[in-house]
């Protein structure tokens, strides 16, 4: 693969990503500098870029990424998990309430801390980490939590909450995907 190939890859890929252009011209003539380097020293842009180019540029895109915006995309998805957990709650106990005890606060709390902490570090989880980390750091707390002040319900959250919680993370959820599936 050539340098203007790479830099087309890199381009598109960060133009979908919604990166300003003030910030892609600048981004493509770092990297265009490095492949010259790169091209000088006698390697080939894939020793720069590694062997997946997409990857490349979205995880350059995610470094680039504003903090608030990462914030933004980290709280929607937060969101958007524990609104998919309440609605599968409410689906396999066919009710159209969900009683919230301590051990479930507990549990959301751990999730959302979790994952807001990795997503601003290390940038997406996606939807099946998301998941797994649900259960991990979830169920620990969870459990310690029931140990410690036991299962007593606060209140009562109606069926409808949960695609209110769903909606904000949608169009990241989406991206994701499509974002999983092009590569």
């Amino acid at each position: 693969m050539t340098n203007q190939q790479v830099l087309a890859v890199c381009r598109s890929n960060w133009e979908y990503r919604g990166i300003d252009d003030g910030s892609v011209r600048e981004m493509l003539d770092e990297l265009s500098a490095h492949l010259e380097d790169a091209v000088a020293a006698g390697r080939t842009p894939q020793d720069v870029v590694g062997d997946d180019i997409k990857r490349f540029a979205a995880s350059w895109a995610r470094a680039r990424t504003s903090f608030p915006r990462r914030l933004l995309r980290t709280a929607a998805m937060v969101c958007f998990v524990i609104g998919s957990l309440l609605l599968a709650t409410c689906l396999v106990r066919w009710t159209t309430e969900r009683v919230v005890s301590v051990g479930d606060i507990v549990f959301w709390a751990a999730i959302a801390a979790v994952t807001v902490t990795w997503e601003l570090r290390r940038g997406s989880l996606g939807l099946g980490r998301s998941l797994a980390v649900a259960l991990v750091a979830g169920l620990g707390a969870v459990l310690l939590s029931e140990w410690l002040v036991g299962d007593g319900a606060l209140f009562t959250l109606p069926l409808w909450v949960a695609p209110a919680l769903l909606l904000p993370g949608l169009p990241y959820a989406i991206a994701d995907a499509r974002g999983r599936k092009s590569r």
